[in-house]
């Protein structure tokens, strides 16, 4: 009997790298509410992220729930004076 195969859709997500004062990375995944995971460093805290996002994606297949798919995202960085 032949193996059905399982086509795999791909999704692309921004993930904030936020170096942390006890060391290592936090890593936060925006669009997936409450999605915040930490590696020693940045490259594991890439592997964690991806490794997360995988689990939190199964976690919304399991449950039935919509899987957020980003669209285009306008990102900076603003900078303000502000008088303490």
């Amino acid at each position: 009997m032949p193996t059905k195969k399982i086509k795999a859709k791909k999704y692309s997500y921004t993930i904030i790298y936020e170096p942390i004062k006890e060391g290592g990375y936090q890593a936060i995944i925006p669009i997936l509410p409450g999605l915040i995971t930490y590696g020693r460093d940045l490259k594991e805290a890439k592997i964690m992220a991806k490794d997360a996002i995988k689990c939190y994606l199964e976690s919304l297949k399991k449950e039935k729930e919509k899987i957020p798919v980003e669209t285009s995202l306008l990102q900076e960085r603003l900078t303000i004076s502000f008088a303490q």
